[in-house]
Parts: structure tokens; sequence; C-alpha cells
């Protein structure tokens, strides 16, 4: 013979306790994440207006900024920027500019010699989007994508349609390999 149980609807109010416990929860599994951002270059059309779309991307995706800095198209000054925010303990940095054809674009160069691992996959589906949003600039970016240490690396162009459609493609598959970092970190 079997027995049902039926549950009575309560009308209890939750307790603070559980409620606490809830957000410790939901705290738990969507850390808060540092961001660092670098402009590189000099061919901004309003390089505050990037930085700002970039911090307001960032944070809806749950990242916490904790610099925006600008460099010279120089390898050097560009690692020395990728660098700070790797030993500073960034999970992600995303360069904004210098990705294209030009002889002044030099942030793929200065990203792989700090990139322990590349991510093909994250550049190629960045690029895939763009063209297919119909940004140029897409299909001519040289932009990288990989770790260092425990930090995601990526190379975006400096146009708004960029940044956006960058961040749009980029950051679920950021949260996966940052997921995957923190799991297998010792």
């Amino acid at each position: 013979m079997t027995e049902t149980l039926h549950a009575e609807p309560s009308n209890a109010e939750p307790s603070e306790v559980s409620l606490a416990e809830v957000e410790r929860l939901i705290s738990e599994e969507s850390p808060i994440r540092n961001a660092f951002v670098v402009l590189v270059g000099d061919h901004f059309e309003d390089p505050d207006s990037a930085a700002s779309l970039m911090v307001e991307l960032l944070e809806e995706h749950g990242y916490s900024v904790d610099a925006v800095v600008s460099t010279g198209a120089v390898k050097r000054e560009i690692r020395k920027a990728l660098d700070t925010a790797v030993v500073g303990g960034a999970d992600l940095v995303v360069t904004l500019g210098g990705v294209g054809v030009g002889p002044r674009a030099k942030t793929p160069e200065a990203t792989r010699k700090v990139l322990d691992t590349r991510i093909h996959g994250l550049e190629q589906a960045i690029r895939t989007s763009g063209l297919g949003a119909g940004i140029v600039e897409a299909g001519l970016s040289r932009g990288l994508a990989g770790v260092s240490g425990q930090t995601v690396i990526v190379n975006l162009a400096e146009t708004r349609a960029a940044i956006r459609d960058g961040m749009a493609t980029a950051c679920p598959l950021i949260a996966h390999v940052l997921d995957d970092l923190g799991r297998w970190s010792v």
C-alpha cells in the first residue's frame, strides 16, 4: 500500500535566515569578477565614450572594473599594461584597438607574449559574429584571446559596434573559461 502525502499551502513569510542563505548561495554561484580595460593607441574617435561603453557592458555581465588605462601603440607599453593586470589579479583584461593590419596595430604581438594559452575558438567566435553583424573590422581583426595564469585576455577593435558585438559574443564564453580556471586552480 502506497501512502500519498499532501503538503498544506503555507502562508508563512520567509525567514531572515533563509533569505540570507539564498543570498549566500547566489553570491557563491555568481562571484564578482574583476576586469581591466586597456585602450591602445590614439585612433579613438572618442576614447571616453569607448571606455564608458566598455565599463557599462562589463558591469552588465557582473564584472567590477578595476581600471581603464591608455597606452600608446607600442608593444612594450601594451605588454606592461597586460602584465600589470595579470599580476594584479584581474579575471579579465579587454584591450580595445590596435588589432587591424596597419603598421601601428601592435596589440596582437604584445598579447601573444603574455598568453600561456590561446583560445582560438573564442577568437573565431568574435570574428564570425562581427562579420554576421556587418562589422567590417571583424573580418580584418587580428585580435587574440587566451589565458595568462588565471586571467582571460581578449583583444577587440575600438569601434562601438565591435565593442558591443564582441562583448555580447565573448562574455558567455569567458564566463565558462573563468569557471574552468577556478575549478582547476590549486
